[in-house]
């Protein structure tokens, strides 16, 4: 007979968080970038042009953290941005 933390290890082999981000990136994000949108169309209809800009800014920048983040390659990208400094 197994003991009981043997059962654990043997549960708990193959779980990853894959399914979960795949339902992240399929579900969530898109719901953010289309509240961004709406939330920029209506500041602009306003006639807060220079907002709207000033927001786009800093949701641009934030988009490429999400895209790097999202699509793994973080090390590659920090390296390349090392290497522009360094040499």
């Amino acid at each position: 007979m197994a003991a009981p933390g043997e059962k654990v290890d043997l549960l708990a082999q193959g779980l990853n968080t894959g399914g979960l981000q795949s339902w992240i990136q399929s579900n969530i994000v898109p719901l953010i970038l289309l509240a961004i949108a709406i939330m920029l169309l209506w500041i602009g209809g306003r006639g807060d042009n220079a907002g709207v800009a000033r927001r786009s800014i800093g949701l641009i920048i934030g988009l490429i953290a999400l895209g790097i983040a999202v699509s793994g390659n973080g090390t590659k990208v920090g390296e390349f941005l090392a290497s522009l400094i360094v040499g």
